[in-house]
């Protein structure tokens, strides 16, 4: 029979409608001001310290909608802006300065929909308010490293290679490696063995001394150390501020020493900084044993070795030679020993592991010291204006005796608590930062602009839809108002699935999509009904017409929208920021429409008019 549709696809289309209905419903709820309170560097609050937190707050005469602890974390909503602003006044001058609060905007649905993965569209910058930082690394640490790390493997390789050196050392003042061995022969075969170990180096022989040559990195070695930094720096930043749950970020590169961290939603820059701040690595040093400790502390260092600090406040004499760097280090768990004791698992890359194996091959009955490396900025600038390079903090947070070979997986102890343990794991497993990063910018968009942009992008949806639907009314009559119906579903479906795809941005650009939707929304059923107007013209009847028209239509439709499709595939994937946002929501609501103006509208013309009869259609 004619524009009959079984049961089974009623259900179908009733079904998607509820469920976009349903992932829709949490934005209808808003967002309420809130305060979110979190231990420094990720550590976790407690009981103890929300009732601190409601103390301080009932103090100043404020009442919160709720305080919850959840995660780890404190959450206290407010009813309105100016509670939220006190409060957070209040917290940053009365509490504990273990723990540091950022206000927000958390999501108000009920926590029914919440357990069934209800969620509200995230916000882009522009729309929620947030802070914006522009982050720039430090490339002369980058060099200096890589030129290290040179000296270092070269004597390795040579000793390794049974060739005898007499030095190899970097040249003060330039970005040059002398390498002087004791005869010329050993000097031609190490040089041979070097440039085959390492052809993108420039070598150039001591015209002062027969035995000596000169190593310099390339131009093209150059860009890989500077491309490097930029990138594992830039995933490093992503993942830990994924790991930390703050906000959904976006972390791209700008230039050749940049990247620009945004971070919706967030009003408060305080929990931002301490986040991209905690800059941490670990390095693996050997404690010189020989060393007289007090007077080492006192000033009179040995040659190769330098003091450092334990973090329990006692001195340390360590060589300065670097056994093993952070950047090797692939994995970090927190765990307890067989003492119940907390401990942190550390799994290094295969490089990695060789020169752990190496050292302790030879160091069994020494003692090693776990060294925990912070860079902090400095808050100064040079007469330029530009930043001043970031302070170097270093603190030694281990020393155990080597009692076997290590491999590329050991183990740290004589860590303090679980919640250190916890911490110090987080930090390592997000990432070793290559060299130290700096804000040079941060800028906050406050809310009350985008609020401004969101009232102006509903303003241009709600014409949109207005229009269109007094466009389809009047023109198509009763099959304009069904129209009109699947535009609608068709808006709270493209909500609705937004809402759902964890990392889907609502931006300004986004909104823009939705409105070029709304009017392509029609399209399909312009077409259509168009065709239905034809085969009415042509003498067929009306359940003819109608059967014909959305057959003989469908081919144009599907061909119009995948190419349209497409090209929001390719936007999305080669653009970033305002395009990808865009490419988004336009490729969301291509195939929500296709849906509703396809599947949708005849569902509602066949339970109309299938298998009745039919003289006349108001089209």
């Amino acid at each position: 029979m004619l524009n009959k549709y079984p049961l089974w696809k009623y259900l179908l289309v009733l079904t998607v409608l509820l469920m976009g209905m349903l992932y829709a419903a949490p934005n209808l709820y808003g967002r309420d001001p809130a305060i979110q309170v979190s231990g420094t560097k990720g550590a976790s609050a407690d009981l103890t310290v929300l009732e601190q937190v409601n103390t301080i707050i009932n103090k100043h005469q404020l009442t919160p909608k709720s305080s919850r602890l959840e995660n780890g974390q404190i959450l206290v909503r407010f009813k309105n802006v100016e509670d939220q602003l006190k409060a957070q006044d209040a917290l940053r001058e009365e509490l504990s300065s273990e723990y540091i609060s950022a206000i927000n905007m958390t999501p108000a649905q009920p926590e029914w929909l919440k357990q069934l993965g209800g969620n509200p569209m995230k916000l882009g910058l522009d729309l929620s308010g947030g802070v914006h930082f522009t982050m720039e690394v430090d490339m002369s640490t980058a060099l200096d490293n890589a030129l290290s790390q040179m000296e270092q493997d070269f004597r390795s390789s040579l000793r390794d290679e049974k060739l005898r050196y007499r030095t190899v050392r970097r040249v003060a003042g330039s970005e040059r490696i002398l390498v002087e061995m004791r005869s010329a022969e050993d000097k031609d075969a190490a040089e041979r063995f070097l440039k085959k170990r390492d052809p993108l180096n420039v070598f150039t022989d001591d015209s002062s001394n027969e035995n000596a040559f000169y190593v310099a990195l390339s131009e093209q070695k150059l860009k890989e150390i500077r491309d490097y930094a930029i990138k594992q720096n830039e995933t490093i930043i992503r993942n830990r501020i994924n790991q930390l749950g703050v906000a959904e970020p976006n972390v791209q590169r700008q230039g050749a020493e940049r990247i620009i961290v945004q971070l919706p939603g967030v009003q408060d820059t305080a929990l931002a900084k301490e986040i991209l701040g905690a800059t941490a690595t670990l390095e693996f040093r050997e404690v010189d044993e020989e060393a007289d400790v007090r007077a080492a502390a006192e000033g009179r260092v040995p040659p190769g070795a330098e003091v450092l600090k334990h973090k329990d406040g006692y001195p340390v004499v360590l060589k300065k030679r670097v056994i093993l760097e952070g950047s090797h280090i692939t994995g970090a768990q927190n765990s307890l020993d067989e003492y119940q004791r907390p401990q942190v698992n550390i799994n290094l890359d295969s490089a990695g592991g060789a020169k752990m194996n190496a050292f302790t091959k030879r160091a069994i009955g020494k003692r090693m010291a776990t060294v925990f490396i912070e860079y902090k900025p400095s808050g100064k600038k040079d007469a330029n204006g530009k930043a001043l390079p970031p302070t170097k903090v270093e603190e030694v947070i281990n020393v155990a005796t080597i009692q076997a070979r290590l491999n590329s997986s050991f183990r740290i102890t004589g860590i303090d608590s679980p919640a250190e343990a916890h911490n110090l794991a987080l930090l390592l497993r997000a990432g070793a930062l290559v060299v130290p990063i700096q804000i040079v910018e941060e800028r906050t968009v406050g809310p009350s602009l985008g609020q401004e942009n969101i009232d102006a992008g509903m303003m241009a949806v709600v014409l949109g839809f207005v229009f269109v639907l007094a466009f389809m009314a009047i023109y198509y009559k009763g099959f304009g108002l069904i129209a009109n119906l699947a535009l609608a579903a068709n808006l709270v479906m493209i909500v609705g699935v937004m809402s759902m795809i964890p990392g889907a941005t609502l931006t300004l650009p986004g909104i823009a999509g939705i409105v070029l939707t709304v009017g392509m929304a029609v399209d399909a059923n312009v077409l259509i009904f168009e065709r239905i107007r034809e085969e009415l013209a042509e003498g067929r009847s009306p359940q003819q017409a109608v059967h014909h028209g959305y057959d003989s239509a469908f081919s144009t439709i599907f061909d119009a929208n995948i190419t349209t499709l497409i090209a929001a595939i390719i936007l999305f994937a080669v653009g970033t920021g305002p395009i990808a946002g865009f490419a988004v929501t336009l490729a969301i609501g291509i195939m929500t429409s296709m849906f509703t103006a396809i599947v949708g509208t005849r569902a509602v013309v066949n339970l109309l008019i299938g298998g009745k009869k039919v003289t006349k259609l108001s089209i």
